[in-house]
């Protein structure tokens, strides 16, 4: 008898919700099953975002918490010179009406990177799945209110400079569970002066599981799971 236990690993596309890839998969198992197979995830991208999204079925979703608390490791490309509404390409984008009057040089981005290593304050974006009241932020911003979300303090173990050609910024950050890569980089653009929002987002790791791992979507329903990156409890 085939368990429906499992730990699934996926290369969660741009353009799909994270819950839109639950629904999926959890759609699949039930029909392999016969009967309906419970599954969760341990922590969401946004739909923009790509990367690792680690799914949990049956009995392994007893593990969810405990998998959304491990350190999390994103590759972001953050656009300077202008700020989003959402903190990502969704949003409505506003130019800086006031920029620097030179771009920031390659060592004043580097040592404003190195500013928000360690321990940091940081309050999540309205536009974010975190629950107000018993509602999703994102739907109360989407209705036209503004929910108060209060700052939390998250780590960052490290931030590495991939690419600097302004306004164009790429990093690689190591962080705690619950840090938000668009809030950080909305920060940093504050702090350089220039504005800044997130243009594109992939989570390569989560603890020990890494992305290289995952399967795309389509290729894991494709093959009805048996083909795909599924690990024992």
């Amino acid at each position: 008898m085939k368990s429906f236990d499992r730990i699934i690993l996926v290369d969660k596309p741009a353009g799909m919700s994270s819950f839109g890839v639950v629904a999926r998969v959890r759609r699949q198992l039930t029909e392999a099953a016969g009967r309906k197979i419970k599954v969760g995830h341990a922590g969401t991208l946004d739909p923009f975002a790509t990367g690792l999204l680690i799914l949990v079925s049956g009995k392994c979703t007893r593990r969810a918490n405990e998998l959304t608390k491990l350190d999390k490791v994103y590759e972001a490309v953050v656009h300077l010179g202008a700020t989003s509404t959402t903190g990502d390409p969704e949003g409505e984008i506003t130019e800086n009406p006031t920029p620097p009057l030179q771009d920031p040089v390659l060592q004043k981005v580097e040592e404003t990177l190195q500013k928000f290593v360690g321990k940091i304050s940081q309050t999540p974006p309205i536009y974010s799945a975190i629950k107000i009241d018993g509602q999703r932020a994102y739907r109360l911003a989407r209705a036209g209110q503004t929910p108060k979300i209060p700052p939390r303090q998250v780590e960052i173990y490290s931030i590495d400079l991939l690419k600097y050609d302004y306004p164009t910024l790429e990093i690689r950050a190591h962080v705690s569970s619950g840090t938000y890569i668009r809030t950080l980089a909305e920060d940093i653009g504050q702090e350089l002066k220039t504005g800044a929002y997130t243009i594109a987002l992939r989570r390569i790791k989560i603890g020990q599981y890494d992305v290289r791992d995952a399967k795309q979507i389509d290729e894991l329903l494709s093959n009805r799971g048996e083909s795909a990156k599924l690990l024992p409890v």
